[in-house]
């Protein structure tokens, strides 16, 4: 028990040299924490200095790029408020957003929170051409673009009145210009009918004649002033043009009316007829009547150049199909063909190389298609036969997304 006592009082009394030494070693490792203390301090002071740095440059850019934005913005309004075509901005539901002054000065009216299909049904009349309207007393056309993906639609409205009234001039000038280039063929033709039928009529007079004869000069009478008759009309439909309406047509009917009318005259002639129409409900808007008979005039002038084929399979082809928003339609035949020199005169009015023609029926289905919106293209080579394809745009009326 004596030794165990004198173990202990050792312990608790250590030498000085020992206590220096602990609390040296705990004075170096306060130091170390201190410095690295110190210097983690430092380090994030550096990063805060280069962050506002950053931050500083980065809200310059944001700044600049502001002010970029901005004066856009402005030129961008100041060019709006110039343009002298109408702009109209609409969202989803077909609410005016916005509206430039020259649309407001169209509609006489600020646009701006309307209902646009309620203005444009009570302010807008549809006219003979597609996307065209009248007004007021204005002919304006409407373009219409996607605006965003919410639905929202960007309008263009040219006022085009005083193009509209230069271009039903120009077209009257040219056709006039064009009668009087020709009127001397024009003379020569009506001459050659009317003075058949006045030799007819006068035989008719005589006392003596058979009735078996009297018949037959009464009926080449008859021809005679049908083919004036005709003649008379299609000069008359060339010069005056033909209204356009706003018939709705099928294009499938419409092929089917004009292969249906000349399907009897190819019987006759022995010319086969083959029609492939793949146009599904595809519709044009326009005249049901000239639209048809600028197809039955390319038609007959296929049916005429088979006739004077070499070959005794003669054959017209009629194909309608749709691309895109057009239809074509072609009437491609297996007869003569034409030379360069024919197909650069093809649709000029008055131009004819049959002595019985008119010269007329080609330059009337071209203005028809041109009216129409579309064109009639030509593909030749002589004895291989043509190829007429008349191009026009598909449309259901008036456009609901305007309107």
């Amino acid at each position: 028990m004596g030794f165990s006592n004198e173990m202990g009082d050792a312990a608790q009394t250590q030498p000085p040299e020992t206590k220096a030494q602990e609390l040296q070693r705990a004075f170096d490792v306060f130091n170390q924490v201190s410095l690295e203390l110190t210097q983690a301090y430092e380090a994030l002071q550096r990063r805060v200095e280069s962050l506002t740095a950053e931050l500083a440059v980065a809200n310059g850019e944001l700044r600049r790029q502001y002010q970029e934005k901005e004066a856009l913005s402005e030129r961008l309004s100041l060019l709006l408020d110039a343009l002298p075509a109408g702009v109209v901005v609409l969202d989803s539901a077909a609410t005016v957003g916005e509206a430039n002054p020259a649309a407001q000065r169209m509609f006489g009216e600020a646009l701006a929170g309307g209902d646009w299909a309620a203005l444009a049904g009570s302010r807008l009349s549809p006219t003979d051409a597609p996307d065209e309207w009248q007004l007021d007393a204005r002919r304006v056309a409407i373009a219409e673009s996607p605006l965003d993906s919410a639905g929202g639609r960007l309008l263009l409205i040219h006022d085009i009145t005083a193009a509209h009234e230069l271009k039903a001039n120009l077209e009257r000038n040219q056709r006039l210009a064009a009668m009087g280039e020709m009127a001397a063929s024009l003379a020569h033709q009506l001459r050659t009918p009317l003075a058949t039928a006045l030799l007819y009529s006068a035989n008719l007079a005589q006392p003596e004649l058979a009735d078996a004869a009297r018949v037959r000069f009464a009926g080449k009478a008859a021809e005679q002033l049908k083919r004036l008759e005709r003649l008379i009309q299609d000069v008359l439909l060339f010069t005056r043009g033909e209204s356009l309406g706003r018939d709705v047509v099928p294009v499938a009917a419409l092929v089917a009316e004009a292969v249906q009318t000349v399907e009897p005259l190819c019987r006759q002639k022995g010319v086969a007829l083959r029609v492939a129409a793949d146009v599904g409900d595809a519709i044009l808007t326009g005249s049901r009547k000239a639209l048809g008979g600028a197809l039955l005039n390319l038609l007959e002038n296929a049916l005429q150049a088979c006739e004077g084929g070499d070959g005794a399979d003669q054959e017209i082809a009629v194909r309608a199909d749709v691309e895109g928003r057009q239809v074509r339609i072609g009437v491609r035949d297996t007869g003569i063909g034409m030379a360069p020199e024919t197909q650069a005169r093809i649709f000029e009015p008055f131009f004819t190389t049959r002595g019985q023609g008119t010269g007329l029926g080609l330059a009337i289905a071209l203005g028809v298609a041109r009216a129409h919106g579309g064109s009639i293209g030509v593909s030749s080579k002589p004895g291989t036969g043509s190829e007429f394809v008349m191009t026009l745009p598909v449309g259901a009326g008036m456009d609901e997304n305007v309107r």
